[in-house]
């Protein structure tokens, strides 16, 4: 995991996002790229170049979230990009090879009862690059237990775990799998890619109506430091996909959530 990008917006969490990110980067060992998008509407008559200033104004914004934190050892650099933010992901992904994306659940969204803002919620649901949600005021520890929570064993894609499997080995982590049978469960659930058995320390079973809901019933019981669930057709967020924000009633982690992409 060499390059890490963490989407900033205007919400007052912008700072302990990145400073979580830039901590977790120092035990990774990646570079961290502090990025934010900034979009102009044209109207008629203007004679200043507007996009020249707001472009400033948003490097600036962003640097003033980048000196309000401690850097400590990790290599931060600002990345402002005029246009759409999923856009500008695909764009900065190809350049730069981006390997995981931190954010915090709602980078613009003020409203309280949402646990992903439109923003946040829309670069979980829609770019191919795994996600690493903290919650809103979440201080940085290292991760010692892993709760990964799936439906199916099946993964097609060798790349799918390859930052679970780097958080493992950097921080030294124990991996505890949950597999939920749900009403929809296929016998081919049951087969297991020799990969995420490999990294699994402990196997656990449960029966419940949704997966989230095998989460939410094991969590004290395992007492995480990080989730991990995949994002599938069928999967933990199956319902949720409907809208690109997630109200708290109908999902809220308190703890880091990382949502493993491309298992399709």
């Amino acid at each position: 995991m060499k390059n890490i990008l963490v989407p900033i917006g205007d919400s007052q969490n912008a700072k302990n996002t990145l400073q979580y990110a830039i901590d977790f980067a120092e035990v990774i060992n990646a570079k961290v790229f502090v990025f934010r998008a900034f979009k102009v509407l044209s109207k008629a008559g203007t004679i200043l170049n507007v996009d020249d200033i707001v472009g400033r104004e948003t490097a600036s914004y962003v640097k003033e979230v980048v000196a309000s934190v401690d850097l400590k050892n990790v290599d931060v650099s600002i990345i402002s990009a005029k246009g759409n933010v999923l856009d500008s992901i695909n764009s900065i992904d190809k350049e730069l090879g981006i390997d995981l994306i931190i954010l915090g659940p709602r980078s613009t969204s003020i409203k309280e009862e949402m646990f992903l803002g439109t923003t946040s919620g829309s670069i979980v649901k829609q770019t191919d690059i795994s996600v690493l949600v903290v919650p809103e005021g979440y201080a940085f520890k290292p991760i010692k237990k892993v709760l990964t929570a799936i439906k199916s064993g099946v993964i097609k894609r060798k790349e799918t775990l390859e930052p679970l499997e780097q958080i493992l080995e950097a921080f030294g982590a124990k991996m505890r799998l949950l597999q939920v049978k749900t009403p929809d469960f296929l016998p081919e659930d049951l087969e297991f890619y020799s990969e995420l058995a490999a990294i699994t320390s402990a196997y656990k079973s449960s029966e419940n109506a949704t997966l989230f809901q095998g989460v939410l019933e094991h969590l004290n019981e395992n007492n995480p430091d990080l989730i991990c669930v995949f994002r599938r057709k069928r999967g933990f967020f199956k319902k949720l996909w409907e809208q690109n924000s997630i109200k708290k009633v109908d999902f809220e982690s308190r703890l880091p959530l990382l949502v493993l992409k491309g298992t399709e």
